[in-house]
């Protein structure tokens, strides 16, 4: 039993000792080492053994002299450091140097142990001398080399930890490349996703600015259309009231035919001039009169029920009036037949005291009538129809003026001084008119060279004035401005010659002829109260100056406007004489004719047909052209101060 307990103890010896502790290692062959490098190491005491013996041994300083005469003795083979092999595994491998550390540490433990535990019989037998001598010397050379093994540990550790420090410097070298490399990576990053990004909000500025060409694109076609909607509108509403325009002129032509025909009608009735002549029958006249009178009677009901009168109505009003004239011309023909008879019957002086009664009779009624029914128009419509009562007072006094220096001369056999004179200034002041007449109507430019003679002579000579007016005033009554109604009784012709017509064995000159003497008697109206005669060497105003040609033009716009006289009148005054009023008046000249573009131009085209539209059309030209402007150029042929001095 106490045998096996040996044994047992052996084998655990032999465990825990370094030949125990030998392990395999299968890589070897990379290491470089021994196969039996494990194998060959020489079987070496415990660093204990040497306390051990000095415990068993009972003669300690015996064993102490032959200790130290072993260590002086000692062979040259024990003593040399060479003699005993040492492993490579106790010098270089860190696993040795543990288990010799960890040895060492138990050998201290048992060391610091109780006495009974060392005390305890050991179970081997004494060694002799030279054991001892052996394992002392085997003591020291473990020493020794425990020292050089600490010595190449040391060596080892520094080496180990100058390694780590080279290792740590190039892991350090390689973490700053890295995070260099890390840093160069976002920062590519970076510039790729700002580059994206800008590309992205240039693609994104591209196609928000194809997006507003588009929309401006639409917006423009939406204006054209929108424009072109318009336009249509714009046409449709002046087509509109183009028609009604039309329409009304038409409404307004009717009611001035069924006017015109009712008055026509009224001349058929006898008079009492022709009541004395038996064969003189009005009957078939007056028959033929009331049944075109109830012809144009029943259109004009149709056009008074809210619609304007077709071209058709028209038409056959016109057709009437034109057959109520030719029956009042004829039934006049006849009527100055039996006149003509009736006076041959007479005797002359008789018949012409009668007829000069008769015109002064005539005259004074018209005056009254004319002024009654001006009155009573004006305030119906707002505008007159005639010149007011101071006007007309001034009107007749020129006409008796003239009238009675006709008179004068008529007896050139007992004429004298002062009748010839008379005769002389009246002819003169005749002979001017027949200029304006004739020579103006004809070259314009003729009008300021005659008005500087007629100034010149109108202030040397103050009655040659007022006769030219007197003159003037009988051919072109639209110069005071004056328009002379039809008073009743009053034939056809004798109306027109009073409007200023040429009535020439009862043909009416044309509308052209008409209107071309009117114009060249305005205009050398207008060019007379600019001008004067600058050799007189009197001083003051102007006999006649420009104060008229203002009252002339503030009183035609204050009466119904004619048919294609008014536009032309007031064209032919404003292009002679609106430059003197512009400079004159200025402000309130533009005033004026701001008026007259606004209110009284619409009436204007209100009245006059679409055949009549050319003096229309020059005068709306001129008159937008001067405001547009705001000026009124010289006439061309107007006389300065240089053509005086030249």
């Amino acid at each position: 039993m106490h045998s096996e307990n040996l044994r047992w103890e052996t084998l655990g010896a032999l465990k825990n000792s370094p030949k125990g502790k030998l392990k395999y290692s299968p890589d070897w062959l990379e290491k470089g080492e021994d196969i039996l490098a494990g194998c060959v190491e020489v079987s070496s005491l415990s660093p204990l053994s040497g306390q051990i013996l000095k415990r068993l041994s009972p003669r300690p300083r015996l064993n102490t002299c032959s200790l130290t005469s072993c260590v002086r003795d000692t062979s040259p083979g024990l003593s040399e450091e060479g003699s005993f092999p040492v492993s490579p595994r106790q010098i270089s491998s860190p696993v040795s140097i543990r288990a010799e550390e960890d040895e060492q540490k138990k050998a201290e433990e048992i060391k610091e142990a109780p006495a009974a535990s060392v005390s305890s019989p050991p179970a081997m037998s004494i060694l002799s001398p030279r054991a001892t001598q052996m394992a002392g010397c085997i003591l020291m050379c473990e020493h020794k080399h425990k020292a050089k093994a600490k010595a190449e540990l040391s060596l080892r550790l520094e080496q180990q930890e100058r390694l780590v420090a080279t290792v740590s410097s190039c892991e350090s070298e390689q973490l700053k490349r890295f995070e260099e490399l890390m840093e160069l990576k976002q920062r590519q990053e970076y510039q790729s996703m700002r580059d994206m990004m800008e590309k992205e909000t240039q693609e994104s500025l591209g196609r928000q600015e194809k997006m507003r060409e588009e929309h401006r694109h639409r917006m423009k076609i939406l204006n054209l259309r929108l424009r072109e909607a318009e336009q249509q509108r714009l046409r449709e509403a002046e087509l509109e009231r183009q028609r009604q325009v039309e329409g009304r002129e038409r409404h307004r032509a009717i009611n001035a035919i069924q006017e015109e025909v009712l008055q026509l009608n009224q001349l058929l009735q006898p008079r009492p001039s022709t009541q004395t002549d038996s064969a003189l029958d009005h009957t078939p006249y007056i028959t033929r009169g009331n049944q075109l009178c109830s012809q144009v009677s029943e259109v004009v009901p149709a056009s008074a029920d809210g619609q304007y009168p077709s071209v058709e109505d028209l038409n056959v009003a016109e057709r009437a009036l034109q057959e109520m004239r030719s029956l009042v011309r004829n039934l006049q023909d006849e009527v100055t037949q039996a006149v003509e008879r009736k006076r041959k019957e007479q005797e002359e002086e008789e018949e012409e005291k009668k007829r000069h009664e008769e015109l002064k009779a005539q005259q004074e009624e018209q005056q009254k009538n004319a002024a009654r029914s001006a009155k009573e128009k004006a305030r119906k419509q707002g505008l007159q129809t005639g010149a007011d009562d101071s006007t007309l007072k001034w009107y007749n006094a020129l006409q008796d003026s003239a009238a009675r220096c006709a008179q004068a001369f008529d007896e050139l056999s007992t004429a004298k001084d002062t009748q010839f004179i008379k005769m002389k200034i009246y002819k003169l002041a005749e002979k001017f008119v027949k200029q304006g007449e004739e020579e103006v109507a004809s070259n314009h430019s003729a009008a300021f060279p005659i008005a500087a003679v007629a100034s010149g002579i109108w202030e040397l000579h103050p009655a040659i004035g007022d006769l030219i007016l007197a003159h003037l005033h009988k051919k072109c009554p639209y110069a005071v401005p004056h328009y002379p109604p039809m008073e009743r009784g009053t034939s056809v012709e004798d109306y027109q010659k009073i409007l200023g017509y040429r009535v020439d064995d009862s043909k009416v000159e044309g509308q052209d002829s008409f209107l071309k003497r009117m114009s060249g008697m305005i205009r050398l109206y207008a060019a007379i109260i600019q001008m004067r005669w600058p050799y007189t060497g009197k001083q003051g105003p102007h006999p006649h100056g420009l104060n008229q040609g203002w009252r002339w033009l503030a009183q035609i716009l204050n009466m119904e406007p004619l048919a294609d006289i008014t536009a032309t009148i007031l064209f032919d005054f404003l292009e002679v004489c609106g430059n003197a009023l512009m400079r004159q008046y200025r402000g309130q000249f533009w005033k004026l004719i701001l008026l007259i573009i606004e209110e009284y131009f619409p009436r204007i085209e209100a009245v006059t047909s679409t055949g009549q539209m050319g003096s229309v059309t020059r005068l709306k030209q001129f008159l937008e052209t001067s405001l547009r402007t705001k000026q009124i150029p010289a006439h061309r042929s107007e006389l300065g101060s240089a053509f005086f001095k030249s």
